[in-house]
């Protein structure tokens, strides 16, 4: 199936509670409609440890990019932690 990639980006980039719904309502709408259209959906950037639950949230999600945040982290933690730890917020997302 083709896929598109929705721009996470003014969601990540919110600075209020307010518009991160916003942009988090805009982004479930062009993933379910897009996922109505047969697409499979991805998204990414500027997604992070303390963001990424809501979008892992959403049902049409297929994959999630996010390298910065993880490369960052694992400056500190190593890779496999900080891996680790992004697929732990992933998981629980999805319940």
């Amino acid at each position: 199936a083709p896929f598109i990639e929705i721009h996470t980006g003014c969601y990540a980039n919110a600075e209020t509670d307010a518009e991160q719904a916003k942009e988090l309502a805009r982004i479930a709408s062009a993933a379910t409609l897009a996922a109505r259209l047969g697409l499979k959906v991805n998204a990414g950037h500027g997604l992070a440890y303390h963001n990424v639950k809501a979008i892992a949230a959403l049902p049409e999600m297929h994959e999630l990019n996010i390298g910065h945040a993880i490369i960052g982290r694992a400056v500190m933690t190593g890779l496999k932690e900080a891996v680790a730890e992004m697929k732990r917020l992933m998981l629980e997302a999805r319940g």
